[in-house]
């Protein structure tokens, strides 16, 4: 497979002559796919890019890829990994940080979960094998593990350990080309969770594999500070689009119109001196009636019924079922 490991900078100078070494060292031991390097630059004033330019010259792997001006890392990220799809025509794109906080020789072990056959691999510091930096402070460590929480509980993915991380390995194909990268949610940090999030919810075949979030050696830490909110502003946008969740909104609302025919139902047939029994059935089958109509044509508009044998069975099966309901609750309350 052909990997393209995208880099965002602004204002790496300093670490970009060696980071690009260092990469050129590791993936020469990468056998079984195609590497390649691609940096995003927003116009650094220090000229980051003049490096990249120059060390292009040695590695043809190298490539480099200027924004006019700075907008933010999911920015950055977006532009990169649509450059790395269209003109690189990568299999698959890898997220790495240009200031060694991601170390270069633990790219391997994500890459080698390719040829176990999985499509988003994630490096997480959260598992066994994993860690966060010793020389944190509290209050750093405080906010990096409680986000990470935040998001697997917004996402309602209690499985995936680290959510929030910025070291991962996506196959284009079924995976990212599913993904509209001109409207993420998050300019800033948080795109990563747009991501991870919308990845795993279409179902793309997922692992974590260890790694050890390194103290940035070089210049300074680029973290916002209030990426909090704007976490929890992409699990909100993430959620009301996950196709699950509008079904069981939808699922949700039809059977609260549902109780509502059906109250409407008793109360007009019980004042137009039906009997109790007669009413009340006549009521509960408008409320099914109500039911199997919408959820046939909204809830589950994929799934939709058609034919009408098909139909009337499906109907009676539906009315069974949920007359069924309704009498176990009648007699159990």
């Amino acid at each position: 497979a052909k990997v393209v490991v995208v880099i965002p900078t602004y204002n790496e100078r300093k670490n970009t002559e060696k980071m690009i070494e260092v990469l050129a060292e590791e993936f020469s031991k990468i056998k079984n796919h195609q590497m390649h390097l691609l940096y995003v630059d927003d116009t650094s004033p220090d000229k980051t890019y003049e490096v990249v330019r120059e060390k292009a010259k040695k590695y043809p792997w190298l490539h480099l890829l200027l924004n006019k001006e700075k907008k933010g890392l999911g920015v950055a990220y977006a532009k990169g990994f649509q450059y790395a799809m269209k003109e690189l025509k990568a299999d698959f794109v890898m997220e790495f940080d240009a200031d060694f906080q991601h170390r270069p020789d633990e790219i391997k072990g994500l890459i080698d979960k390719i040829d176990e056959g999985y499509e988003y691999i994630i490096g997480s510091r959260y598992i066994p094998g994993g860690s966060i930096p010793q020389k944190w402070g509290f209050k750093r460590k405080f906010l990096s593990i409680v986000g990470n929480l935040v998001a697997r509980a917004g996402l309602l993915m209690p499985k995936v350990h680290d959510l929030t991380t910025g070291f991962k390995l996506t196959k284009v194909k079924g995976v990212l080309d599913e993904i509209d990268l001109d409207n993420l949610y998050s300019n800033s940090f948080a795109y990563k969770v747009h991501i991870l999030g919308e990845s795993i919810i279409n179902g793309a075949k997922w692992v974590e594999v260890p790694i050890n979030f390194m103290a940035r050696t070089e210049g300074e830490s680029k973290l916002i500070k209030n990426e909090l909110f704007e976490t929890l502003k992409v699990i909100f946008l993430v959620q009301i689009h996950n196709p699950k969740i509008i079904k069981f909104l939808k699922f949700g609302t039809v059977g609260f119109v549902g109780y509502l025919v059906n109250a409407t139902g008793l109360f007009l047939f019980t004042r137009l001196q039906l009997s109790s029994a007669l009413a009340w059935g006549l009521s509960t089958e408008l409320a099914i009636i109500n039911n199997f109509i919408f959820n046939n044509i909204w809830t589950f508009k994929a799934e939709k019924i058609v034919g009408l044998k098909r139909w009337i069975y499906k109907f009676f099966q539906f009315n069974l079922t949920s007359a069924g309901a309704l009498i176990i609750q009648v007699v159990l309350g």
